[in-house]
C-alpha cells in the first residue's frame, strides 16, 4: 500500500512554517550581527568651509558579553571623525558599561555629545512584540535602574558633553556651532520649555561678547553658525520645536528603523509617531515654512529578549557635513 499522499493545504502550511523559521534563523544569526556603516552628506556649512565628519552612534543596548559588536564600534574609529553625537539607549543590561566601555575607548578625545535614552535609565524587560502595534511602548514598572551616572562620568572622562535639556556651543574645524538637546522624549524627559533659555544663556556667554550676539534673534546674523537639535526619541512635537528654534540638522535614534521590516514596504511600526517614511535614514522634516535636515538611525543594538532584525540592519552613519550651495 502506497503512503498517503499529504494535502495540498498541508503542503502550504509545512512551506510556510518553513520560510517562518528559516526568517527568523537569518534575523536572529545573521542579520542582528550585519553592522552597517551608513554614509550622508548633508550640506549645512558656510560657504568655504572645510568637510565635517559626523560619526552618529545609537541604540547600542550594550551587554557585557556582545563583544563582536564592540569590536565593530571600535573599527569605527579608523574614520578619524571630527566630532560623536550619541542619541542614547546605550545600555541594554545592568553591566552594559563594561561593553560600553571597550566599545568606546578608542573615541577618548575626540569632541563629543550625548543625550539619554530610556535604556540608559531602565534595564530592558520581556515584552510582547505585538503591544507595539498599539502605539509606543510605555514603562514597565519592573524595569530595573540601572547606572545612568557611571554612564555619564564615563563620557565626561571621554569628553563628551552632555545634551540633555541643555544647549553648548563650540568651534569645530573653523565652524562655529550651537547643539541644543533634549532628555528623552519618550518617557517625557525632555523640557522643551528649557531650548529657549539654554539657548539664549549660550549666547550671552559666547567667547566674542554681548556686543556679536546682541539678541536670540540676530544671532544667526552675527556670524555664520550651523545649529543642530539632538534627541533620543523623534517625536513631532520634538523635531517641530527644534526646528521653530533653528535647528539645520536633526540627529535622532529611539525607532530601531522598525526593527524588523517588510521588504518593498518598510517598517511596521515606529514606536513614537514620526511618519513610517522617515523611520531611518537621512530626510528634510518640515513644519511650517521652515525644514531642517533630519537623520534618523536605525540603531547598533536591540533588546536582549528580542534578538532579531530583518530588512533593517543595525547601523552607525558618517554624517558628513559640507558647505551649502
Amino acid at each position: 500500500m502506497s503512503p498517503a499522499k499529504s494535502s495540498p493545504a498541508a503542503s502550504i502550511a509545512l512551506a510556510i512554517g518553513a520560510a517562518g523559521a528559516a526568517t527568523l534563523a537569518w534575523g536572529v544569526f545573521v542579520e542582528r550581527k550585519r553592522w552597517t556603516l551608513r554614509r550622508v552628506e548633508v550640506p549645512v556649512l558656510p560657504a568655504g568651509s572645510e568637510p565635517i565628519k559626523v560619526l552618529h552612534l545609537s541604540d547600542l543596548h550594550m551587554a557585557p558579553w556582545q563583544r563582536e559588536k564592540q569590536a565593530w564600534v571600535r573599527s569605527l574609529a579608523e574614520l578619524e571623525p571630527d566630532l560623536v553625537v550619541d542619541t542614547g539607549d546605550n545600555l541594554g543590561h545592568e553591566r552594559g558599561l563594561e561593553g560600553i566601555r571597550a566599545a568606546f575607548e578608542p573615541f577618548r578625545g575626540i569632541p563629543g555629545v550625548f543625550v539619554n535614552g530610556s535604556n540608559d535609565y531602565f534595564g530592558p524587560v520581556a515584552k510582547n512584540p505585538f503591544l507595539y502595534f498599539s502605539g509606543p511602548s510605555g514603562h514597565v514598572r519592573r524595569s530595573a535602574r540601572l547606572d545612568i551616572a557611571a554612564l555619564h562620568s564615563y563620557f565626561d572622562e571621554l569628553g563628551w558633553q552632555d545634551l540633555d535639556n541643555t544647549a553648548i556651543g563650540f568651534d569645530l574645524r573653523g565652524t562655529h556651532f550651537e547643539f541644543f538637546g533634549v532628555d528623552d522624549p519618550h518617557k517625557g524627559y525632555d523640557r522643551l520649555d528649557l531650548i529657549t533659555s539654554a539657548i539664549d544663556e549660550l549666547r550671552a556667554e559666547d567667547p566674542l561678547g554681548d556686543e556679536m550676539w546682541p539678541d536670540s534673534a540676530s544671532a544667526a546674523a552675527s556670524r555664520p553658525t550651523v545649529t543642530v537639535g539632538v534627541a533620543h526619541a523623534p517625536y513631532q512635537r520634538v523635531l517641530n520645536s527644534f526646528v521653530n528654534h533653528g535647528a539645520q540638522l536633526i540627529l535622532a535614534g529611539h525607532t530601531h528603523g522598525g526593527q524588523v521590516c517588510v521588504p518593498g514596504f518598510g517598517a511596521l511600526v515606529t514606536n513614537c509617531d514620526i511618519p513610517r517614511d522617515q523611520v531611518k535614514g537621512l530626510s528634510v522634516w518640515r513644519h511650517g515654512l521652515r525644514s531642517a535636515f533630519l537623520n534618523v538611525s536605525a540603531g547598533l543594538g536591540t533588546s536582549i529578549y528580542a534578538p532579531v532584525r530583518f530588512a533593517c540592519p543595525p547601523e552607525a552613519t558618517l554624517v558628513t557635513l559640507v558647505a551649502a550651495a
